[in-house]
């Protein structure tokens, strides 16, 4: 009979291996679809920011003044968020209470409807 266990552990260990690879391609997967809708939700995002301003522009910008962080602040506290609003500029906009405290979405949308109605000055050295 002690013969008989391992000879049954040893039946089972070649499902228990395919197991655990249908698991880690499963989560391959899982994880790939995620990246994807993630990306389409990004694009949906840019498709409807106004005055035809291309998600590229705005990320060179938002790169060059934040390094994309919407939470960030001025070391003096001027300009705020991912593309360095002061809070004269935010509220021309439409934008109300502090510009990094809005979500990334939000800021965006304030860039480019700023971005088509100024171009890029109101960002001299970035835009």
């Amino acid at each position: 009979m002690a013969d008989a266990v391992p000879a049954r552990l040893g039946a089972l260990r070649l499902p228990v291996v395919h197991f655990h690879k249908t698991i880690r391609i499963t989560v391959k997967r899982m994880e790939a679809r995620r990246r994807a809708e993630a990306r389409r939700e990004r694009r949906q995002l840019y498709a409807s920011l106004p005055g035809g301003v291309s998600r590229e522009t705005l990320e060179a910008i938002a790169a060059c003044e934040s390094g994309g962080d919407p939470t960030i602040v001025s070391s003096d506290g001027a300009y705020r968020g991912k593309y360095q609003f002061s809070f004269g500029t935010w509220e021309s906009v439409g934008g109300s209470g502090d510009p990094a405290a809005a979500s990334e979405r939000e800021q965006d949308y304030r860039a480019a409807l700023l971005y088509a109605a100024s171009g890029s000055s109101p960002w001299p050295i970035c835009g």
